[in-house]
């Protein structure tokens, strides 16, 4: 199968070198690379264009689309930059971050799953995180989440969704509106990524806000919300994080926000996240 790559790139001068070398090694090369450079003012667009002239199927777009590198819309738009000047020719699309690298066998990898199995809609591997010079999981999601900085979509499921919502939590409204089309999400776990920027690393504190109004936008409803800010809270050991997200959770509430998915689909989401937390609980007691 033939795949396509986009990388949004903001002052990654740091990282994507590391990210470039290791995609151009990959044993199933990419049909074409497209890298948008968003408004770097470090040496991240000199390190682009020394790949651009190295390898044919590695091309520079260069943006405005944001001032900030946060998550959510704006990294979503400079995607979208990437993705106009693709062909309607390919087969699985990638979306993926400037500070990551890949084993050299993951895209082969990806795409023998995706053909094996055409009920695929959304594939990926696992993030490793270096902590004392070892490389341990990043414990920020379920194992059976593909993540945001390394997602491969079938076409046909990426055209189903809507492709990438600008907006923060896309990387969750993707997945869980894939599951809604009866799409599989399949997460390879002998496929480790090491991730070179940790998650919310950089974020503000104004992003855990901004989680807890996705939480609503996603019709997560009132206690679905806050389970999942009790689980983040405990992983970061923070009960101020807690706070800001059902505060952000409120907020959305109260002014009515824009939702990310419509009434149908908001059912299956909060009955999906039932069955998660009912099954989650069930294993850490011992029940059966």
């Amino acid at each position: 199968m033939s795949y396509s790559v986009i990388i949004p790139a903001h002052n990654e001068a740091d990282f994507i070198e590391m990210t470039l070398s290791s995609v151009v090694q990959q044993t199933l090369p990419p049909k074409k690379v497209v890298v948008v450079n968003d408004n770097s003012t470090d040496k991240t667009e000199s390190i682009i264009d020394t790949f651009v002239k190295q390898h044919a199927f590695i091309s520079k777009v260069n943006t405005n689309a944001s001032n900030e590198h946060i998550p959510g819309s704006k990294v979503v738009e400079a995607f979208y930059k990437g993705f106009e000047t693709l062909d309607s020719n390919f087969e699985i699309i990638v979306k993926l971050d400037a500070d990551i690298i890949l084993p050299t066998n993951y895209f082969e990898t990806i795409c023998h799953h995706f053909e094996k199995n055409p009920k695929i809609g959304i594939a990926g591997g696992l993030a490793y995180i270096e902590k004392n010079g070892e490389w341990i999981y990043e414990v920020i999601a379920d194992k059976n989440h593909v993540r945001g900085p390394f997602k491969a979509y079938r076409k046909a499921c990426f055209e189903q969704i809507g492709g990438l919502q600008k907006s923060l939590g896309w990387d969750t409204a993707d997945v869980l509106l894939a599951r809604f089309y009866e799409w599989e999400v399949f997460v390879d776990q002998s496929l480790q990524v090491k991730h070179l920027k940790p998650t919310g690393k950089t974020y503000k504190q104004k992003v855990h806000r901004n989680h807890g109004a996705v939480f609503y936008k996603l019709g997560y409803g009132f206690w679905i919300s806050f389970i999942a800010s009790v689980k983040i809270a405990f992983q970061k050991k923070s009960f101020k994080t807690f706070l800001d997200y059902m505060k952000g959770f409120f907020a959305a509430k109260k002014t009515k926000a824009q939702k990310m998915v419509n009434p149908e689909q908001e059912r299956f989401i909060r009955k999906y996240r039932r069955i998660q937390i009912t099954r989650k609980a069930k294993s850490i007691f011992g029940i059966h």
